[in-house]
């Protein structure tokens, strides 16, 4: 049997997108279908070594696809979302609205 706690919108939030960076990182890219390091780093206003961790979380949970490459002979990297970390940003902005609407 469901308790009424159990059925708050708050119980199908994210942990892992509940962090304000990671959320900021999975709302960044979920407008694209992928972007540079630099400009994710510099859209949330982040320094490297701070992304990168958070990357590293959101990659280890399968949420983010990380690609290195090179562009002429500079290396870079891009960041997107993998189709279960696009599910689970939608879901959780759809229990954040549910909280708001509430």
């Amino acid at each position: 049997m469901t308790t009424p706690s159990e059925s708050h919108p708050r119980h199908r939030l994210d942990d892992l997108l509940h962090a304000p960076i990671r959320f900021s990182i999975i709302a960044t890219l979920g407008g694209a279908d992928n972007a540079e390091f630099s400009f994710v780093r510099d859209t949330i206003e982040v320094s490297d070594s701070v992304l990168s961790k958070q990357v590293s979380t959101l990659e280890a949970a399968g949420y983010v696809k990380v690609k290195k490459g090179y562009v002429g002979k500079r290396p870079r990297t891009w960041l997107s979302l993998t189709p279960s970390g696009r599910a689970a940003f939608e879901k959780h902005l759809e229990a954040l609205r549910e909280i708001a609407n509430s």
